[in-house]
């Protein structure tokens, strides 16, 4: 479904992302971990091109991406659905609202037809009773399930999670990756950057660690965790379970 060649990336005089390559098939739970500042976040931002590469290739169901014109980029982005750190919803529409504008702007559906699919997220999330309801009478853990309903309202064929649960208070990071751990059992192909490495063992067909722009090794999780070859991820991991 993506297949990532000779990835660069610099803003300015910092090299951020180093010569990545790799492949994400359909259907595949990525989990991308390691130390802060190692180019994970860049990386997923690179893939619906948030962040424009500097040099290097990403082909997105056989185009390459990094050639393609503004209003094919636009059409790309329909099929990646992204849910950030902070939720960013509109915090003067309510729920139902938030999951319904992109779908009726750019005429997915009718008001009618994104009414029905938000009513059947919003109850695929737990939230049913909160769809008149505004941002700020939700918890985070709340406004963070929302923010994947309004993801998947546009019917993605891949979502991507970048750091879904750093900024919940500790209680609520469950809901969450419950939720996501749901949309994995439901086949949907994910590519996740998190720190949370239960997730990481639980969901994830495969894990990548990246380090200083790299990607040093990468493996399912048992062999990941287990027999970790690279010595910076051995350090890492001593330092995380």
């Amino acid at each position: 479904m993506i297949s990532v060649k000779k990835l660069n990336k610099s803003f300015g005089e910092l090299h951020i992302l180093k010569d990545l390559d790799t492949q994400i098939e359909q259907g595949e739970k990525v989990v991308i971990v390691g130390p802060s500042g190692s180019g994970k976040s860049t990386f997923l931002r690179c893939l619906n091109l948030m962040e424009t590469p500097t040099s290097g290739s990403i082909f997105f169901e056989g185009t390459d991406i990094t050639k393609a014109s503004t209003s094919e980029v636009n059409l790309l982005r329909r099929k990646m659905g992204m849910v950030f750190q902070h939720f960013n919803l509109f915090p003067h529409l309510t729920i139902r609202k938030n999951i319904t504008l992109a779908p009726i702007k750019l005429g997915l559906m009718s008001k009618e037809e994104a009414d029905a699919k938000a009513s059947s997220l919003l109850q695929k999330v737990g939230l049913a009773d909160k769809a008149e309801q505004y941002p700020n009478q939700l918890s985070g853990g709340q406004k963070q399930r929302i923010a994947i309903a309004r993801a998947l309202a546009m019917n993605p064929a891949v979502m991507l999670f970048d750091e879904p649960t750093s900024a919940l208070d500790p209680e609520m990071v469950g809901e969450v990756l419950n939720l996501m751990k749901e949309l994995a059992e439901d086949g949907m192909t994910m590519i996740v950057v998190t720190h949370e490495m239960g997730f990481a063992k639980e969901v994830a067909s495969r894990v990548m660690f990246m380090s200083d722009g790299m990607i040093l090794e990468e493996a399912p999780p048992k062999a990941f965790f287990e027999n970790p070859q690279n010595p910076r991820l051995q350090e890492f991991l001593s330092k995380v379970l």
